[in-house]
């Protein structure tokens, strides 16, 4: 689980930085950084169950 989490988190964040290159893109990086902070939170939450 916690690959997978990191894998979205590259990937959005990869995402963010092509939607910032290209100025057309812009929504990409929106997107893509709106994703990141779910996938972020949503990890973090997740561990913190395990870890109980």
């Amino acid at each position: 689980m916690v690959t997978l989490v990191i894998v979205l988190l590259a990937l959005w964040l990869i995402l963010a930085v092509v939607g910032v290159v290209f100025k057309g893109l812009l929504w990409l990086a929106a997107v893509a950084a709106i994703l990141f902070v779910a996938t972020a939170a949503i990890g973090w939450v997740r561990r913190k169950a395990v870890d109980r």
